[in-house]
């Protein structure tokens, strides 16, 4: 693998002198998340394969390039998972796209988001420098977690070689229940159940339907779902594969789709257009002809922040605006770590 750091070296080297912004690009199966993509592609995709895996550790190591799907199929074997089910949206996604994106599937609101799971990263700066940062052990921080940084970053601090990321055993059983209710009564029963012990590790309601999905050891799982009652899915693992995949029927030929977060106790967001709610309430998506300026303007009224995540017009920015104070630390870490503007410029932040 050496021969293939050096090309890249080179490239990043020749980016440089001829002031040439670089798109990194593995799978391409999330170029259409963030900001309008600018540079020449920089194919890292030939940098991949499995470093290191013991599943007494709870942890795997593997290169930028490695399909996601080889890296869930070596976990599976193991009867292990990336516990924060990170979305592939495509056959093609690998491990490196999915930690710089910092995307998270169904599971999180119990188990984590993917920045939570990142125990350490190798980093190529613009000098075609290696940098390690982090480890492979829980305890292993000194200083400023850069490899959790890197997460959801888009590439616009570098080129991601390496990742180790923490993983978890599958539950050894799971059932998912759906129930009749509206959204206000959705949002009441979800934030109630959450102060209670039971093993809920995915919700969505949409359109008078809450699903919920219970995961754990069997006698816990069958306790809640007699406690809890509902009717009982039978296609439970398809139905959280269409949500985390986004091929559910609410998410088919939206004209925008905007993710929302927001408190979880917060009631029916104003704005026209269809909802489909997630993680216990705190996730609302919005498939919505309104204005940016509309959408927005609700999320803030109730404490939360609104991303155009597909499609729509991404002239006015993609990503909810920043604080001064914020955008800042932002413009000082591009600085830092890649001074001439070389990665994935303006993925992120427009003009950093």
């Amino acid at each position: 693998m050496e021969q293939v750091l050096q090309s890249f070296r080179d490239r990043i080297a020749a980016a440089t002198t001829n002031a040439e912004p670089l798109r990194i690009v593995a799978g391409g199966t999330k170029d259409w998340y963030g900001n309008a993509l600018a540079g020449e592609p920089f194919d890292v995709s030939a940098y991949c394969g499995i470093v290191h895996y013991d599943p007494t550790e709870l942890v795997i190591t593997a290169r930028c390039g490695t399909p996601l799907a080889e890296i869930e199929a070596a976990l599976a074997e193991k009867g292990q998972m990336l516990a924060f089910e990170p979305p592939h949206f495509g056959v093609h996604a690998t491990i490196g796209g999915t930690v710089a994106c910092g995307l998270s599937g169904p599971r999180r609101q119990a188990a984590g988001s993917a920045r939570d799971f990142v125990l350490g990263a190798v980093l190529m700066d613009a000098q075609g420098q290696v940098l390690h940062f982090g480890g492979q052990v829980m305890k292993n921080v000194a200083g400023y977690d850069v490899s959790r940084l890197l997460t959801g970053s888009l590439g616009m601090l570098g080129l991601i070689l390496e990742v180790s990321v923490k993983v978890l055993p599958r539950p050894v059983a799971e059932r998912t229940l759906h129930f009749a209710m509206d959204q206000a009564e959705a949002v009441a029963k979800l934030n109630h159940w959450a102060g209670q012990p039971l093993p809920i590790t995915a919700s969505a309601w949409h359109e008078g339907r809450l699903t919920l999905r219970l995961s754990g050891a069997a006698a816990a799982v069958e306790a809640a779902r007699k406690k809890l009652g509902g009717e009982e899915v039978s296609n439970g693992s398809a139905f959280w594969v269409g949500v985390r995949e986004q091929t559910h029927t609410f998410f088919c030929d939206a004209p925008a789709l905007w993710r929302l977060s927001l408190p979880s106790t917060t009631p029916h967001i104003n704005v026209h257009g269809s909802q489909l709610m997630e993680w216990g309430g705190a996730q609302r998506w919005l498939n919505s002809d309104a204005s940016a300026a509309d959408i927005r303007s609700a999320a803030e009224r109730v404490g939360g922040h609104a991303t155009l995540f597909r499609g729509g017009d991404k002239s006015g920015g993609v990503f909810h605006p920043l604080a001064p104070a914020v955008m800042q630390v932002h413009r000082n870490l591009k600085a830092a770590f890649d001074p001439r503007g070389i990665f994935n410029p303006g993925r992120l932040v427009e003009g950093v």
